[in-house]
């Protein structure tokens, strides 16, 4: 049957009647081609005739000019426009007359540049063939041959000797994706030298993708990419593009740093598409299960897009089963399965042997998944972009085609379903990212030191906040500043392996049970909440029981199991203000903007049925709290608001608990996310504003800048708040005002008509704040100042403090191992005073005056004092030694290096002088009774200890030589 029959019968059906909404048109579009001829050096006509091209669009000349003057370009025009085109062109063009030139293709995706390679590959050798290079005019010489045109995916699934082929002979275009430009290419430039010397473009297809945590990460990889092409001596353009977003042209610019033209006026033609929306009046899933059988019973090849990986792997599970003729046909897809897995499902997908596939927003970008008809929503994706992204991806080649938007139960999807106007006239969003997270941008600069050290007077190392960060990374031993101070080296040789590009963890693999068989990956902090004991997983429409999470050594053990219940994890949260950055008045009440920490722990799990999502029990857990550090906002509810309300008898906690989840579910109208990328916390009151407050922050740690966006919209986020609870139809709440999909307390309690009645007080206050709310938010417990800063180094100007060093009577091998030190015996202890500037010596028999002399002290230093010093002198006395204020010279540098150096070095490197012996000498005199060298070494010993806590204190560092043979700075906050 045609599409149009199926719609039909869709409309038809009455196990739907009253189900769909609205039923549009959306009219096909006309070409808009572009005037002949090409500003390129060849005249590439007979390679687009061989294409079957015979004219461009107006968006593909107009870029392509723009690309061959050297302009950075980002094109933003619908899918399947002939964006490849556009980028192929000139960089055909460049090789044409350059050899030696190269281009990068850069692909968010594995299998997108794979999915490329045979399609590039074909435009070279047409252009290379002896056919078409005689109908280009200038450029080919007669008699010369010129090389072979290449092109090659580098990516981890290549062997290692295939690897070094390609760094020894790169081909003219490398395609490539993010993880190995940043881990394989910058991370060993030298290896790369020919290539980024020669390197002309950069081309960056699904630009729109690098947005959040990906593109805030990938804003850095760039920075680091240009440093290195500098460093060659390249300038390559870059070439972006995007599904249609609202900023393009800011988020290139954001992104590279680099001034950036945009096209976006589309030329191709489209298909005719029809749009249903629908209310899922039976339940999203089972709704859509309806379609996919109905779709593949009449043979319409069908994506089918869900918002999470669970409910993915459910709907292809239960429709396989409800249709076990067709079980074949139908099949999930979604990140964390193997490569191979997914390269599986994309070929039968493109042949047609699947017709239905159940998929997260993997394959919501341009892999070759052949010419569908039908792209089910399950739920709104969170935004207009991906929405007719995904639509986009049905329909090609001008054909027909239906995109079906099934409502979940959630604020946004019953918002669009009451509004379709709103939905069909909705602007695309602006792709935010935030290169300024400090998380993130600590992590490249480390990595760009390691790359080239990082050297005082780089122009982007003037940034205030990037001073700061080099700071702060000197202090964690994570940068080593030079002896002169103006060039940084990472303290690492390959710091790469640490930074995860599409989040800010690391990914943990999940293994089959007794084997080490892989079955998939997961983030270590979603692994919390979705792998700990007890809980099911779910993977290629399998579900599993994990036995093993040890979140220490980042192991997850699965055993296979038919399980008839899902889980679900629950916890608690609390939050702390770091600093309030902004605060602004909206109607009666006060909303602030600032640097927050919040407190999570999973506390137990939620058994759930899998047919009837009836809950089955909770059963504890004890996992340990994660902390991090992010943006958010707060509401503050006013101590006359809380009143009122608890004396018309109303739940006051349960009233600002519906006001938090109804706020996040209505901010992706507001901010391009997704609410799984926004936390909330309610709480009757906070102590460091001193009333009940909601907050809702980044879910990123660092934060992401979409809880400025929600700040500067303050009072749209209040009233768009309002409207969904006063229109939703429900009594007492349900999940399309007030119910939280993922809330960590099962929803409760929540208490709609609470949450009206104080939106609506707040919302038509206009009286004025009393003085004590007006004023500026003072933050209770304020953080410890800058490492670093002069503050930290400010001693008491009267300390009295002492610097002490022992030498034993017997050596760890005749005692029986250093950790029997308490018997190795005193032959002689140092200490200096720093009162009387004088060196006193104390023998075994004088260890109680030595005692007594300690407790005088307001500091005691020394070099392995605490776990050596110490030690060897509790053997001789019952004194508490642990208990004396102690600065131990070797822990300070210990726990910022990370390794441990010998007084000796640190002496020679710092003072410009060595020790006068060792330990095995001194054990040797007093074999031989000469405890006058014994007193002379060990005092040496205190003398140089001394000094150097004295050039610590007044330099804030002391010197050594890393490696790689640099002397460079060991920062001691002392």
């Amino acid at each position: 049957m045609s599409l149009d029959d199926y719609i039909l019968s869709l409309k038809n059906y009455k196990g739907f009647a009253g189900d769909i909404v609205c039923h549009r048109t959306i009219a096909p579009r006309l070409p808009i081609f572009a005037d002949p001829g090409l500003k390129l050096t060849h005249d590439l006509g007979p390679l687009l005739a061989a294409l079957g091209i015979p004219q461009l669009y107006i968006h593909q000349k107009r870029a392509i000019a723009l690309i061959k003057k050297g302009v950075n370009t980002v094109i933003a025009t619908p899918t399947a426009s002939g964006k490849s085109l556009i980028y192929n062109l000139p960089v055909v063009d460049e090789l044409l007359e350059n050899s030696k030139s190269r281009a990068l293709y850069l692909f968010p995706l594995k299998a997108l540049a794979r999915d490329q390679l045979d399609t590039v590959q074909h435009l070279l050798d047409l252009a290379g063939s002896p056919k078409i290079k005689a109908g280009m005019r200038p450029g080919i010489k007669s008699g010369i041959k010129s090389p072979k045109l290449t092109a090659a995916v580098y990516d981890g699934d290549i062997t290692a000797h295939h690897k070094a082929k390609i760094r020894r002979c790169p081909p003219h275009i490398l395609l490539s994706n993010p993880e190995m430009l940043h881990l394989a290419m910058l991370a060993h430039h030298h290896l790369w030298e020919d290539y980024f010397s020669n390197l002309k473009y950069v081309v960056i297809d699904e630009v729109h993708t690098y947005r959040g945590v990906m593109g805030s990460n990938m804003a850095w990889v760039f920075r680091r990419l240009l440093r290195i092409c500098r460093r060659y001596g390249s300038e390559p353009v870059f070439i972006f593009c995007s599904a249609t977003i609202a900023n393009p042209a800011s988020l290139a610019q954001k992104l590279t740093g680099l001034a950036v033209k945009v096209v976006d006026e589309p030329g191709a033609p489209s298909g005719q598409k029809e749009v249903l929306m629908m209310r899922g009046l039976e339940g999203a899933a089972q709704t859509a299960i309806a379609l996919i059988h109905s779709a593949v019973a009449r043979q319409l090849r069908t994506i089918i897009y869900t918002q999470s990986r669970k409910i993915t792997e459910l709907i292809a599970i239960w429709a396989s089963r409800r249709a076990k003729g067709f079980a074949d046909k139908i099949c999930a897809y979604r990140a964390g399965f193997l490569p191979e897995e997914r390269r599986i499902i994309e070929k039968k997908l493109a042949s047609g042997e699947l017709l239905a596939v159940v998929s997260t927003s993997a394959l919501e970008l341009g892999i070759d998944i052949g010419d569908l008809d039908l792209c089910v929503l399950v739920g709104y994706p969170g935004t207009i972009m991906s929405t007719w992204q995904r639509a986009g991806r049905v329909g090609r080649n001008g054909k027909a085609s239906a995109m079906i938007l099934i409502a979940h139960e959630d604020a946004l999807d019953q918002y669009f379903i009451n509004h379709p106007d709103a939905f069909f006239n909705m602007p695309p969003e602006k792709a935010i990212i935030n290169p300024d997270n400090p998380i993130i941008l600590k992590q490249h600069l480390v990595c760009a030191a390691a790359e080239l050290s990082l050297k005082q007077g780089e122009p982007f190392l003037k940034d205030a906040q990037i001073q700061k960060a080099i700071t702060d990374l000197e202090y964690q031993g994570k940068l080593l500043r030079s002896r002169e101070g103006g060039i940084w080296y990472s303290a690492r040789k390959s710091p790469h392996r640490e930074v995860s590009l599409r989040g800010t963890g690391n990914t943990i693999p999940i293994f089959l049970e007794d084997t080490q068989q892989n079955i998939g990956n997961i983030d270590k902090h979603r692994s919390y909440f979705e792998t700990h004991e007890g809980a099911v997983y779910l993977h290629g429409g399998k579900s599993y029981a994990i036995t093993v999470f040890d979140h220490e050594k980042g192991v997850v053990e699965a055993r296979q199991r038919d399980l008839p219940y899902y889980t679900r994890a629950r916890s608690s949260k609390s939050t702390t203000i770091i600093q309030q950055l902004d605060s602004c008045i909206v109607q009666g009440t006060r909303v602030g903007y600032g640097l927050l920490r919040i407190t999570e722990q999973v506390i137990g799990y939620e058994r759930k049925l899998t047919a009837t999502q009836k809950s089955i029990g909770i059963v504890p857990l004890e996992l340990p709290k994660l902390e991090f550090e992010t943006q958010g906002i707060w509401i503050e509810i006013s101590d006359e608001v809380r009143d009122k309300i608890e004396s018309d008898r109303l739940h006051f906690m349960g009233g600002i608990h519906a006001i938090e989840h109804a706020a996040i579910g209505i901010m992706p109208l507001l901010v391009m996310t997704d609410r799984n990328d926004l936390g909330g916390i309610s709480t009757p009151f906070h102590p460091q504003i001193g009333k009940a407050a909601v907050f809702i922050y980044d879910g990123i740690p660092g934060g992401l800048g979409l809880s400025k966006q929600a700040f500067d919209k303050a009072k749209d986020l209040l009233e768009q708040t309002l409207a969904v609870i006063v229109s939703c139809p429900c009594e007492t709440g349900c999940p399309a005002c007030v119910h939280s999909p993922k809330c960590g307390s099962g929803n409760r309690p929540i208490d709609k008509f609470s949450a009206k009645s104080i939106l609506e007080m707040i919302l038509t206050d206009n009286h004025t704040l009393s003085r004590e709310n007006a004023q500026k938010l003072k933050v209770l417990g304020s953080e410890k100042p800058d490492q670093g800063s002069e503050s930290m180094s400010q001693s008491k100007p009267d300390l009295k403090y002492g610097v002490l060093d022992i030498e034993t009577r017997r050596s760890a091998q005749e005692v029986g191992g250093w950790n029997k030190a308490q018997r190795m015996g005193v032959s002689c202890a140092v200490l200096y005073d720093s009162s009387s500037d004088e060196f006193h010596t104390y023998l075994q028999e004088d260890i109680e005056s030595l005692c007594q002399h300690l407790q005088r002290l307001d500091l005691i230093i020394g070099f392995n004092i605490v776990r050596f010093d110490y030690k060897v002198l509790s053997g001789l006395s019952s004194f508490d030694f642990h208990g004396l204020p102690t600065l131990d010279l070797l822990m300070k540098v210990h726990e910022i290096l990370g390794y441990r150096l010998s007084l000796d070095h640190l002496a020679q490197q710092t003072l410009g002088c060595k020790k006068s012996a060792d330990g095995l000498m001194a054990l040797e005199w007093w074999t031989q009774g000469e405890m006058e060298k014994i007193i002379e070494y060990c005092t040496q010993d205190v003398r140089v200890t001394r000094d150097l806590y004295r050039f610590g204190h007044e330099n804030h560092f002391l010197l050594f030589k890393n490696k790689t043979g640099h002397q460079v700075r060991a920062p001691v906050p002392w």
